[in-house]
């Protein structure tokens, strides 16, 4: 006999709280498992130990002009292909966007993205799955 299906697993890497909080309260409440990570070192441990289903991760975390959510977008490509990535940016540039696409990003979003946009992207995203 086999358990109920296990919740989608997603990574929220984002150094504002206020939008890991945000983001972790509405997926929670639509029926996912959601872990934060406010740098880069942390999602990169939780990228490690957990297979996620969809992260999304912001480009810059510390404030600065280090773009450390394309270290997190080339790790969560390399521990699973079937992972769908979200990265996030204020600082969108066409550099920017085949840089993530090559290293494994689906999808690029401009920051801030109203959250029933960055929704429909997750649900679309996980349908193709």
């Amino acid at each position: 006999m086999s358990g109920p299906p296990a919740k989608p697993r997603m990574l929220v890497v984002d150094d504002e709280r206020v939008i890991q909080f945000a983001l972790k309260s509405y997926f929670g409440r639509h029926g996912f498992e959601v872990d934060t990570a406010a740098e880069h070192e942390e999602a990169l441990a939780l990228l490690a130990s957990h297979h996620y289903d969809i992260v999304i991760a912001d480009l810059r975390l510390t404030g600065s002009t280090e773009e450390e959510g394309l270290q997190v977008v080339r790790a969560a490509r390399a521990r699973s292909s079937s992972t769908s990535i979200i990265l996030l940016t204020a600082y969108r540039t066409g550099t920017i966007a085949e840089r993530a696409q090559a290293l494994g990003a689906d999808v690029l979003l401009q920051k801030p993205q109203p959250l029933p946009e960055l929704a429909q992207t997750v649900f679309a995203l996980m349908n193709r799955h």
